[in-house]
């Protein structure tokens, strides 16, 4: 019973800080709801007894968003970090709301055509071994995700570069 009261106390701070995570136009803000979300997130593998993912969770995305903190600063004027007006467009509202609606319409019919829940309440005590999630992560065959991951660290890495190159060229012509 704890761990449903628990695991509902982090989803609803999950929802509420990425919910404001994504309307909010001070990037300092969005940053810091974006914690939250990552720590609720380390907050449910805690929860379910994947200490290593939680502690994975916290330390790797953590340092991620003091990046964001880093950039944030370097890049953006001070005039924008302040951000002294917040306007919530109607036309963005609707096109986030039927952006949401259809991915969770992807979700609902992906659940339904596989069968997940029927699966999860047939057989509620099975649990995955670690070992089978770090072949599945780390594995570089077929359904594994060492090459996505790879792909994604060059592509965060070539956006970090991109926004120093930015950066040092906004100096220049000042």
């Amino acid at each position: 019973m704890a761990n449903q009261v628990m695991f509902g106390i982090l989803s609803a701070v999950i929802l509420a800080a990425a919910l404001f995570c994504v309307t909010t136009k001070r990037i300092m803000r969005a940053a810091t709801a974006l914690l939250f979300v990552l720590f609720g997130v380390a907050g449910i593998y805690f929860l379910l007894d994947y200490t290593f993912l939680g502690a994975v969770q916290i330390s790797i995305y953590a340092g991620g968003i003091t990046m964001i903190y880093i950039f944030a600063i370097q890049l953006v004027s001070k005039r924008t970090l302040q951000g002294l007006t917040e306007r919530i467009k109607g036309s963005r509202v609707l096109a986030g709301l039927l952006a949401s609606l259809a991915g969770l319409a992807i979700v609902v019919f992906t659940l339904i055509k596989y069968e997940f829940v029927n699966l999860a309440m047939t057989q509620p005590d099975v649990e995955v071994p670690m070992e089978t999630i770090g072949t599945a992560l780390m594995g570089a065959g077929k359904y594994q995700y060492v090459f996505p991951f790879e792909f994604i660290s060059l592509f965060l890495l070539a956006c970090i570069i991109g926004g120093l190159v930015l950066l040092n060229h906004k100096k220049e012509e000042k």
